[in-house]
């Protein structure tokens, strides 16, 4: 999941090989709060209205150096 602030907005889908990795499933565990699809829906609601959703709105970035690095090779 993908948070600003705290707040979700969106997700990627898990592919086969990630959803055989033990250590994607520790990962996911290790969070206390587990959302549900109306969480992220009200959630990125509020970040619409905020004109503050980035799959919508362009942003600038605080901090674009803590980003990952994308792969090119995918």
């Amino acid at each position: 999941m993908y948070f600003i602030n705290g707040i979700p907005f969106t997700w990627d889908e898990l592919t086969e090989e990630e959803e055989s990795n033990y250590s994607c499933t520790i990962a996911a565990n290790t969070h206390q709060r587990r959302y549900t699809a109306e969480d992220l829906f009200i959630a990125s609601g509020y970040l619409i209205m905020e004109e503050c959703h980035p799959c919508f709105f362009e942003m600038e970035l605080e901090n674009p150096e803590m980003l990952a690095e994308l792969d090119d090779g995918i």
